[in-house]
């Protein structure tokens, strides 16, 4: 089965949205996949998502409240055949943290979602909760497009 883990800074914003969308979009069209989510730093590891990533997701009828921050390891490199970064810095810290026999495909998720191409998701964290609107937005529309991609 395909296994995609997504990372972000602390794993308790993005990411975790990222994957709730994804787990929600591939639910939604019969699609089996294993996701995950991480974080490049290890600030907030055993926390819940940030409440007001746990309201965005919950107006959309999902529930992230048991999700729990992780940092990312060397052997997510080969655990996933695919990590999917939420931003340009978090890209480039994965490939430095990339094991030689890393056979995960790295990429941003925002190139999932045509005309977005090479576009980092924005840190809703220093914002208000709207900014987790702009967020859940932008990560549904990237689950779409994946679940499109690895549909069949």
């Amino acid at each position: 089965m395909l296994s995609i883990l997504f990372v972000c800074l602390g794993n308790i914003c993005r990411s975790p949205l990222a994957e709730a969308a994804l787990r929600e979009e591939a639910r939604r069209r019969g699609v089996d996949l294993v996701v995950d989510s991480a974080g490049t730093g290890d600030w907030h590891a055993g926390e819940p998502p940030d409440e007001r990533a746990i309201a965005v997701a919950a107006r959309h009828g999902v529930d992230i409240g048991a999700l729990r921050a992780r940092q990312v390891t060397r052997a997510d490199f080969t655990r996933f055949d695919h990590i999917v970064a939420l931003d340009h810095e978090n890209l480039k810290n994965l490939r430095k943290l990339a094991p030689a026999n890393a056979s995960a495909r790295l990429s941003l998720l925002l190139d999932h979602v045509p005309g977005r191409e090479g576009q980092g998701v924005t840190d809703p964290w220093f914002g208000d909760a709207s900014g987790f609107d702009v967020t859940w937005a932008e990560v549904t529309a990237a689950a779409r497009g994946l679940v499109a991609r690895f549909e069949g």
